[in-house]
């Protein structure tokens, strides 16, 4: 008997397939789909729902979509720019809106008893006004016939609406994200409303990956690349468990973007768990000759990822295994594959190593096993803990492939004049922005400049290449500045920047800076990702993971990256930037505030390393950052 299931249609939405994992976390069988499929698609479909996308749906390519669906009697829900789509489908207007919002909203019902909706099924159970996680510049401008409103936010007066005679509901924000903490109860209210039955587990999960390796290798052995990353590591444990030991090669290659120390420490972990059947492969003069000279993050990622598929070809031959018998494994995730535009209707935020042409050419072969590729971070450590690993391999960081690189900015020390003007018109922006959310001791000497260097980010569905906004507090003396507290003002602050700007992407703010060096004496300097610059970043990196792990915040957090600028006083020194994170499945993330001793502890040693001519703290929540700057 088939299995009832939810359609999730991809809109090109960079969120599209975390609401399909949303409702199988809920125990609910989902299954996505290209908008314009055949209605054969939803055979023993109980509920549809329309994706949010990178287009505006007045745009003159906007994805193809089958609008016999409407017409179907099943239950439709559509988010974001599927909001748009249910809309127009009944004859609703959508335009431009009037304010767009990216972030943090407050969502409040219409028409309910004490705060609730009692008239919309989706809102069973969610009691008050709803923290919900916006990320739009449309709006719906006129309902569609017969919809009515059932929830608003101070600036989107139709942000939730319904067509009970219909089957239909839209909504503006996205609630398959962690920051609309009543996403989980919605779409539980809607596959309820569905008349859905739980039909999917982790056990279930498990044995289709198992059963996928068996039946995508065939008689084939298998070569994985293995950076050490939870998610490698955990590919790595699946293959092993579906083929066996013998049939299964790690490949840990050291690209010389690794943390300190780093390969080392992998193996010995590999060791520890009983894995023996992997090798590891110095090629970081290779790497570094590859990215050599170049300051574009997307081209320096192709490099990177290009140069793992000849280091693999090297070891091939070295390793006289026959490519006939042999095929390659990566530890793809989901977000890897749609930030790098890897669906129909997705727009491109980073190109990942996984995902440049060489790759992709073995995939179109048919000679590549991702095990993982459907599944999200936290999907991944749940699947990997009921393979028995071990915390240690588990619950690392995450880090890819491409290391350290993609945290080391570069600049070729060539004037542009776009760089230039944009410059100027981020200040003029940041400048006229009125910030009131601090106390007056913070705001006394509180300083506004731009930091002249670009970083990448992600505004509903699409990538950005922009500046970061730096405010600097009260000079405490010996170089070291005052740092908010509150996270919920800074938070504040960091949103109305970004909201408010169009060439500003980020918000930080400065912890230290050389007390020797004066602000005019940083400029933008010519450099390169090269061993110099990488030794530079892991002895600052190190320190702030070491302190991490000292004071327990490590297992606190998802993530932390420091990034290493080439803005200084000469061309040997560096700017850096602490970039902590909080995330479920790194589709979304909220900056980390650590603990006021732990920040001085971090800040004070790395203020005493020669090179370091200043510090920051990336205070930007994704979107609109990325989590990375390039």
């Amino acid at each position: 008997m088939a299995r009832s299931k939810i359609v999730v249609l991809d809109f090109g939405s960079q969120y599209a397939h975390l609401i399909a994992k949303r409702f199988r976390m809920l125990g609910y069988y989902s299954e996505i789909a290209l908008p314009s499929t055949d209605l054969s698609a939803f055979e023993n479909c109980k509920g549809i729902v329309f994706s949010g996308g990178p287009s505006s749906v007045y745009d003159e390519k906007v994805p193809e979509f089958n609008s016999e669906i409407l017409n179907l009697d099943i239950p439709i829900l559509g988010l974001c720019y599927g909001h748009y789509i249910v809309q127009l489908g009944y004859n609703g207007k959508v335009g431009k809106a009037d304010v767009g919002e990216f972030g943090f909203a407050q969502l409040n019902f219409a028409d309910g008893m004490n705060g609730t909706s009692a008239k919309c099924p989706l809102f069973k159970g969610v009691e008050g006004s709803q923290q919900v996680w916006m990320s739009h510049q449309d709006g719906v401008l006129k309902l569609g016939e017969g919809f009515e409103v059932v929830g608003s936010t101070k600036d989107c007066p139709f942000a939730a609406t319904q067509n009970l005679s219909k089957k239909r509901f839209s909504l503006q924000f996205h609630c398959e994200v962690k920051d609309t903490p009543c996403g989980n109860q919605i779409f539980q209210n809607f596959a309820d409303y569905c008349g859905m039955e739980k039909n999917w587990d982790q056990d279930t999960v498990l044995n289709i990956i198992l059963e996928n390796i068996k039946k995508e290798a065939g008689d084939k052995n298998v070569l994985l690349f293995l950076s050490g990353g939870v998610d490698s590591t955990i590919a790595f444990a699946l293959l092993n468990k579906a083929l066996g030991q013998d049939r299964v090669l790690g490949l840990h290659i050291d690209n010389g973007f690794m943390r300190k120390n780093e390969s080392a420490q992998v193996a010995e972990a590999y060791h520890k768990f009983g894995f023996n059947n992997f090798i590891v492969e110095d090629a970081s003069e290779s790497f570094l000759k590859a990215i050599s000279g170049l300051t574009d993050p997307q081209k320096k990622r192709m490099a990177v990822g290009e140069n793992f598929i000849t280091v693999r070809n090297e070891v091939v031959a070295k390793q006289h295994l026959d490519d006939n018998k042999w095929l390659l494994a990566q530890g793809t995730l989901y977000p890897d594959i749609i930030e790098s535009g890897g669906t129909k209707n997705s727009n491109t935020i980073k190109t990942h190593h996984n995902r440049v042409s060489g790759i992709q050419e073995l995939i179109a072969k048919g000679l590549i096993i991702e095990p993982i590729r459907d599944l999200y971070k936290d999907e991944v450590r749940s699947i990997g803990k009921k393979l028995g690993l071990s915390d240690q391999l588990v619950m690392r960081h995450p880090f890819p492939g491409p290391g350290l690189s993609i945290n080391v900015l570069c600049n070729d020390g060539k004037a542009n004049p776009k760089d230039e003007e944009e410059l100027l018109l981020a200040q003029k922006e940041l400048d006229a922005i009125k910030l009131d959310m601090f106390c007056k001791h913070c705001t006394a000497d509180l300083k506004r400049s731009i930091l002249p260097v670009r970083s990448v980010g992600v505004q509903g569905d699409f990538r950005t290449y922009r500046f970061p906004a730096l405010l600097t507090f009260a000079d405490e003396g010996n170089g070291f500045y005052h740092f908010p507290g509150k996270r919920e003002k800074i938070e504040a602050c960091s949103s109305t920047i970004t909201n408010a700007a169009k060439y500003i992407n980020r918000t930080c703010i400065k912890l230290y800076q050389n007390p020797e060096i004066k602000n005019e004496d940083l400029k933008l300097q010519e450099g390169y990702c090269d061993k110099a610059r990488l030794d530079q970043l892991r002895e600052v990196d190190n320190i702030v993971l070491t302190e991490l792990h000292k004071s327990g915040w490590y297992d606190k957090i998802f993530q932390h990256l420091t990034i290493d600028l080439p803005y200084a006083s000469c061309k040997d020194h560096a700017s850096f930037v602490l970039r902590p994170v909080i995330s479920e499945d790194v589709m979304t993330a909220r900056f980390a505030m650590l603990p006021k001793e732990v920040m001085e502890n971090i800040v004070h040693q790395i203020a005493e390393l020669p090179f370091v001519d200043a510090l920051y703290f990336d205070a930007t929540n994704k979107p609109p950052a990325t989590f990375g700057w390039e």
